[in-house]
């Protein structure tokens, strides 16, 4: 198999440390050869509608640096693959603001030529490694355990560009979910935002976004929701915590997938940060047998 460059997102390093300590394990546990690329630097999303040019140099420079390497580049967060994907597809068909860009880049003594491949975890879990190989190393399932997947704006669209799944219609992480034994169920405000874009702008558009999601989601007979996004995880675990001083809102915990996974796995919940989580899970493995 591959070696992948982790890519690792900005946040994660401070709000949700166990999103990268379990995808490390998950990745280890199914025998994924990963490396870090220490001069890897943010992949830019934060700059894109401000400073397009300054986006594209910052993705590009990472492309940069895992071309060096000879490394395509496997990332767990949906923002920093998104922006990695789009930024190619933007340089490979611009010559005159891929040469404007690497003039830059060459004081780093780096080049950008076609990029590399940028996969989400997601695929190398459902392309690298396959479901079925994954179904022969589970040693725990979930009985009973219903679902609501969350997945996420960026995992879908641009579709044409992104290419994870169909944007309207998606399945793959469902699947993923399911075999782990759990149910993953249907429900209506799937692919809504989870309103985390607009915290800090307008935090009361925000969390009645986040309420509609979830109480939808408990109203449709999910037990847990499951989030493929960091962005989105915050936002249903430590922004949803905001919510419980309403009496009248009943909380629905979520979990990161790789958690999920990983419990499945047989991997301990220390290592995969369970009590890192800001609402409890303990009702979840109880679910496992």
């Amino acid at each position: 198999m591959k070696d992948f460059a982790l890519f690792r997102c900005c946040p994660t390093a401070v709000f949700l440390k166990q999103y990268e300590t379990s995808t490390e394990a998950v990745l280890r546990k199914l025998g994924v050869s990963f490396s870090d690329i220490r001069e890897f630097s943010c992949c830019g999303y934060p700059l894109k509608n401000f400073d397009f040019k300054a986006y594209l140099l910052a993705s590009a420079r990472n492309h940069a640096l895992a071309e060096k390497n000879g490394s395509p580049i496997l990332t767990f967060c949906n923002c920093c693959f998104n922006s990695l994907k789009q930024a190619r597809h933007h340089l490979n068909r611009d010559e005159v603001l891929r040469e404007e860009i690497n003039k830059t880049l060459g004081k780093e003594g780096l080049g950008y030529e076609q990029g590399v491949e940028v996969k989400h975890l997601f695929e190398v879990l459902l392309e690298d490694i396959g479901l079925e190989h994954i179904r022969a190393r589970v040693i725990k399932t979930f009985k009973g355990l219903k679902i609501a997947t969350h997945y996420g704006c960026h995992l879908l669209r641009p579709s044409q560009i992104v290419c994870f799944d169909k944007a309207m219609n998606p399945s793959k992480f469902d699947q993923l979910v399911e075999v782990t034994g759990a149910e993953s169920i249907p429900w209506r405000l799937k692919l809504e935002c989870c309103g985390s874009p607009l915290l800090g702008i307008d935090d009361d558009l925000s969390l009645d976004l986040t309420r509609k999601k979830i109480l939808d989601a408990a109203q449709s007979g999910a037990d847990h929701l499951c989030s493929a996004c960091v962005y989105c995880q915050i936002q249903f675990d430590r922004v949803q915590e905001r919510l419980i001083s309403d009496r009248s809102f009943h909380p629905l915990p979520s979990i990161l997938y790789t958690q999920l996974l990983g419990l499945s796995l047989g991997i301990s919940e220390e290592d995969l940060g369970i009590n890192l989580n800001a609402l409890d899970l303990s009702g979840m493995v109880a679910f496992l047998s």
